[in-house]
């Protein structure tokens, strides 16, 4: 299980960096070079929704990079479009512009194509389903390590 185990963790950096690679050929494809693949994969993060900055670390896996420059930088490009909350000064909000649901869009189109691509043979459902499951106790494993900190051998999560 040990094996297994640690050959899981670095799987799942390697298939992450991997997929923002993809990210990258499909943006490179699209003729789009104002965006690298971090900042498109939070630009998808974003979809239809509108969130501040916490919100959006919080949604997604970026791979230590910092997101508020990142956001900085999708403003620049007109990528997204940053309001005040109207409730809390203080609070910044981010929503896509135009031209960032655009590119949303093309994002959208490339994971229909993998998935239908995977469905003829690579995975399929119950595959990633099954994946998904497993890959989801991990982080409630890992999440309820860093909570209880080192009382989580005493209080292992519950399945």
């Amino acid at each position: 299980m040990q094996s297994a185990y640690l050959d899981l963790i670095a799987l799942v950096e390697r298939l992450h960096r991997q997929f923002l690679e993809v990210v990258k050929l499909e943006l490179d494809t699209n003729g789009v070079h104002d965006i690298n693949n971090v900042q498109a994969m939070i630009l998808y993060n974003i979809g239809d929704l509108e969130m501040t900055v916490g919100e959006l670390t919080l949604r997604g896996c970026y791979l230590g990079s910092n997101v508020s420059y990142n956001v900085k930088k999708m403003l620049e490009n007109d990528y997204i479009v940053q309001e005040r909350s109207s409730h809390d000064r203080r609070s910044v909000r981010v929503r896509l512009s135009d031209k960032g649901m655009a590119l949303h869009q093309k994002l959208k189109r490339m994971h229909e194509r993998h998935m239908s691509s995977l469905s003829q043979g690579v995975a399929q459902a119950d595959d990633l389903t099954g994946a998904h499951r497993t890959l989801r106790r991990l982080e409630r494993f890992w999440t309820h390590a860093v909570e209880m900190g080192s009382r989580a051998a005493a209080f292992p999560p519950a399945a």
